[in-house]
């Protein structure tokens, strides 16, 4: 096995924290605007990691412009801690969470658009700290759309090779063209559909601050909010809540196929299998969560909901609706305690807290199209005890898929579950009790932020030990990456030159 290319790493690194120390600059832009005092401290932390940024770029000029499998493994892996680390810095300069572990906590849960915050009054910190915190998102939303649609397949992670044939762009599996040209396609619908929702927020009555943060947060399915009561703030105000939910939706949604949408294939979007079943799955459990509000619950009840203003009915479909899409879609965003709302409920949540979104979205979790292929894998599985002889391929889309395909994403599976079981236990042994324990690793892991027990939507991550931040934030990284990505370079296998 050749050595790495330890150079191209750092180069890479090095561009990534210059790229880092850019974006802080536009919350200086805001911090200086809103006069909030902390445009200096931002600017430091953006200028410290320029220059860190710069340093690395410099002394690593002469790399050898070739990456392969295991340089990729630890540039995507380092390069979120790397970016994690980096981002934290305007917390602790500007003071606003001095604390080393809760600022890196906040700001991996930024990044992997996990959401889960350690912040206890939101409303108190500068509007300056405020839009980086969303920016954080909205950066690792960015970055998630390229990881899996042009680069993850390339590695072979957990069955996303399935993109190799869906995404635009030139279809040689080769790094660089494929980068490219997806990305800028990709970028730009990120980018106007971002646009799109905070024009859309501003007209429906939010400030202008307001919505930009809260369309950084939706479309990277992040879900930090500038209230307390996250979107429960605007509970008497549903358009701003259905605006939301439209943009959830598409945030869940593979973006390849908005890309497809633009260039006016429908056929291809009506008829693409993971699509047809997110939906089914979204209007099937707010149908049963609806009927269950109606006749059992009260959303009125909820410890942070404003009252009614369009009917019960109208309530409790909404609620039920934007609390759906919130968990399945990993945004995380809070319209009432869905913990209220009779056991039934509790549970089908934390269900879903093991769907997740779409393939190719930036929604986190297992993803709609590995449950739709284990299942159609089991299903086949009954067919063969009965036709042993019988040649019975597994279908998506109408193709069939290559077994070890089907492999790699059974492994996936088994790997999560593993994850999520010793996530939980970890939290246990720290003294957490069983229903936060449960609910932290899930949220975790699956990138959601709001859980169960102590965790749930009206609390925090704050509560946590300093011991179970690190935890949490390493449960986000491993999910936002996939998995294989991250725990492959925990093997000695992998650092092996041979």
């Amino acid at each position: 096995m050749p050595k790495l290319n330890y150079k191209i790493i750092s180069h890479i690194m090095g561009l990534l924290l210059l790229c880092n120390g850019g974006f802080m600059l536009l919350a200086v832009v805001v911090s200086w605007y809103y006069e909030d005092g902390v445009a200096l401290q931002i600017s430091s932390a953006a200028l410290l990691t320029m220059f860190v940024g710069t340093v690395l770029m410099f002394f690593t000029r002469g790399h050898r412009k070739e990456i392969k499998k295991r340089e990729g493994y630890i540039v995507v892996t380092f390069g979120w801690i790397f970016m994690a680390l980096s981002g934290s810095l305007p917390y602790i300069f500007s003071e606003a969470i001095p604390d080393f572990t809760n600022a890196f906590f906040e700001t991996m849960s930024g990044y992997t658009t996990t959401g889960a915050t350690i912040i206890n009054d939101i409303e108190s910190i500068p509007k300056g700290i405020l839009f980086w915190r969303s920016l954080t998102h909205w950066i690792g939303g960015m970055g998630i759309i390229v990881l899996a649609i042009a680069i993850l397949p390339l590695l072979g992670i957990g069955g996303m090779q399935l993109f190799s044939a869906e995404a635009p762009g030139p279809s040689a599996d080769k790094l660089k063209p494929r980068i490219t040209d997806t990305a800028k396609r990709l970028w730009l619908i990120y980018f106007l559909y971002t646009v799109a929702e905070t024009i859309l927020l501003k007209v429906a009555g939010m400030s202008f601050f307001d919505a930009i943060n809260h369309s950084l947060s939706t479309l990277s399915t992040g879900g930090f909010s500038t209230k307390n009561a996250s979107l429960a703030y605007w509970n008497n105000q549903p358009i701003i809540q259905y605006i939301i939910i439209v943009f959830m939706f598409l945030a869940g949604s593979n973006f390849v196929l908005s890309y497809f949408s633009f260039k006016g294939k429908f056929q291809k979007v009506l008829h693409d299998d993971e699509f047809k079943w997110y939906c089914i799955f979204i209007a099937s459990c707010t149908l049963v969560a609806s009927l269950i509000i109606y006749y059992q619950a009260d959303v009125s009840l909820s410890s942070i909901a404003h009252p009614m203003v369009w009917g019960e009915g109208e309530s409790a479909f909404r609620h039920s609706l934007f609390q759906v899409l919130t968990i399945i879609t990993t945004t995380g965003f809070i319209s009432a305690d869905y913990t209220l709302w009779t056991p039934f409920l509790t549970v089908m949540f934390f269900g879903l807290m093991f769907l997740g979104g779409s393939a190719g979205s930036t929604a986190g979790g297992v993803k709609v199209m590995r449950h739709l292929i284990l299942i159609r894998n089991g299903v086949t599985e009954f067919k063969r005890s009965l036709h042993p002889n019988a040649i019975l391929p597994v279908r998506y889309n109408k193709r069939s898929i290559k077994q070890e395909i089907v492999f790699n994403i059974l492994g996936f599976f088994i790997l999560y579950m593993l994850s999520f079981i010793i996530g939980a236990l970890v939290f246990a042994f720290m003294g957490i009790d069983f229903m936060t324990a449960i609910g932290g690793a899930a949220s975790s892991l699956g990138n959601i932020g709001p859980a169960l027990g102590g965790l749930g939507p009206v609390n925090n991550y704050d509560i946590l030990p300093a011991a179970g931040k690190w935890w949490s934030a390493f449960l986000m990284l491993i999910g936002r990456l996939e998995l294989f990505t991250v725990l492959i370079l925990l093997t000695p296998f992998f650092w092996r030159n041979r």
